[in-house]
């Protein structure tokens, strides 16, 4: 995979097409190539996709534990300064969602449009007290497990059961890179989404976003993106029917061509 050094962090990233660039930002587990296949595959036609993984995921090098989501986002802004993008339409899935929202607080202009794919706007903003410390208790527990345990017990909330009978390729693929999550990354995410809330910044969201939802998600219920929905400006929310929580890989087709037609490309 190709890198870049970010203020001595090695972060890596997969990268396919030209045109407008648009940036996938994955969740805490499963990476940027398990996460994104079905989108690099077939937004390159039109777009530079660039998705990374994010420091202390995939091949990327671990942060300090005691980053948060602000400098995951400015680490974000240096990552697309090293591949000389200034803005870009930014997609972030679950950790990456939330990560999207403060990338677009923290660098508005960086910002062509903003889609998020079952994500809280943090857990701190999202759910009483006792449900983030809850939250993040079960985190720090699954960031201990063995890899084989982790992904055994990760898997069944990722998808739905329709597609766990069904897709097994798919899901044994997600499992295997759950298998690499990096405990010192996955610790620092988790945190960062403790901590963090947009409940005061939703309503000065300017820029157009599209919110993507699974209907039978169990890790993020679609009820959080028809929250998103009121409290943002102009935004839109498509609820995927049977679908559970990794919609990009779920319902590949239909998020690449929710996306498309959100950013206006050609039929």
């Amino acid at each position: 995979m190709p890198c870049v050094d970010v203020a001595g962090l090695r972060v890596t990233y997969e990268h396919a097409g030209t045109g407008p660039p648009v940036v996938l930002l994955p969740g805490i587990v499963g990476e940027a190539r398990a996460t994104w296949r079905g989108q690099l595959a077939d937004l390159s036609d039109a777009f530079t996709v660039i998705a990374w993984d994010a420091p202390g995921s995939g091949e990327s090098a671990d942060p300090p534990e005691s980053f948060r989501l602000h400098d995951f986002a400015d680490c974000l802004a240096r990552f697309l300064d090293a591949l000389g993008v200034s803005a870009a339409h930014v997609v972030g899935f679950s950790f990456g969602g939330t990560l999207a929202l403060e990338f677009c607080r923290r660098h508005r202009a960086r910002l062509r449009t903003l889609t998020v794919l079952g994500s809280y706007p943090g857990w701190a903003g999202s759910l009483a007290p006792g449900g983030v410390a809850e939250r993040l208790d079960r985190s720090l527990v699954e960031s201990a497990m063995s890899p084989r345990q982790l992904a055994e017990t990760l898997v069944p909330t990722m998808f739905s059961a329709r597609f766990r009978e069904t897709a097994h390729a798919e899901v044994r693929g997600f499992a295997a890179a759950i298998e690499r999550v990096h405990p010192r990354g996955d610790r620092a995410m988790a945190r960062s989404l403790a901590e963090a809330s947009f409940r005061d910044d939703l309503a000065g969201i300017a820029v157009p976003t599209l919110l993507v939802y699974g209907d039978q998600d169990a890790r993020v219920p679609h009820h959080v993106g028809e929250r998103l929905r009121k409290a943002i400006p102009g935004s839109q929310l498509v609820v995927l029917p049977g679908c559970g929580h990794v919609s990009p890989v779920e319902s590949a087709a239909r998020v690449c061509a929710e996306i498309s037609a959100f950013l206006g490309r050609p039929a």
